[in-house]
């Protein structure tokens, strides 16, 4: 793949967020979270731009030449390279949060089956636990941390629509999962989305068991 870049990003920043997307991927497709092709990863650039994984590769498998540049209104930029078909969910953070700079979906049994079970509750409430401290802002396990549940759609637009709404509704939101398919969360880094997914996912596996144990 041909990138070129505009005159205002230098092609070391670039290559740095490319080479940060590549090694998060990497060590997440070996803990198997990424599997077939499934998953995205992106980091913004500058206030414009992000970089992002490109459509349909095998994550543990990326190079930097599979890091591609896009605007933040999901357009391609200096590339015939397809990004991936939920970019608009990675956009969409950037644009409501000037301070994130990494947005990370994963595709977990955990997270998946996790995504089924509660789907018709449309929210998991997780209280109680001691990591959920590792959530930015949450500084106690007697905190309720809502993680939405929302339905599955293969039309972008409309899962832009359910996560605006949320969040117009003045709620609180540090990561979500979509019926049937994974989870998105995001940070202030990339170290700090890493914490926030593996957490999650911690978490998720913790309120699995329980409630398996509670029907057994």
């Amino acid at each position: 793949m041909i990138q070129t870049l505009p005159a205002t990003i230098p092609a070391s920043l670039f290559e740095q967020r490319a080479d940060a997307i590549v090694e998060a991927a990497r060590e997440l497709s070996e803990l198997g979270w990424t599997p077939a092709t499934s998953s995205n990863f992106s980091m913004r650039v500058d206030d414009a731009h992000a970089a992002i994984t490109v459509s349909g590769k095998h994550k543990g498998r990326l190079g930097r030449e599979d890091i591609m540049l896009i605007d933040l209104a999901g357009n391609a930029v200096g590339t015939d390279a397809r990004p991936s078909a939920e970019t608009a969910l990675h956009t969409q953070i950037y644009r409501r949060w000037p301070q994130m700079q990494a947005v990370l979906h994963t595709h977990s049994r955990t997270q998946s089956v996790a995504s089924r079970l509660y789907a018709d509750d449309g929210v998991i409430r997780l209280q109680g636990w001691e990591l959920q401290k590792a959530i930015s802002g949450y500084h106690s396990h007697d905190s309720v941390l809502e993680i939405p549940v929302f339905p599955n759609t293969q039309h972008m637009p409309e899962l832009v629509v359910r996560v605006d709404a949320w969040l117009d509704a003045g709620k609180p939101l540090h990561a979500y999962l979509i019926d049937g398919h994974g989870i998105y969360t995001w940070g202030r880094d990339m170290a700090e989305t890493r914490r926030h997914l593996e957490a999650l996912e911690f978490l998720l596996a913790c309120e699995l068991d329980l409630k398996q144990l509670r029907a057994s």
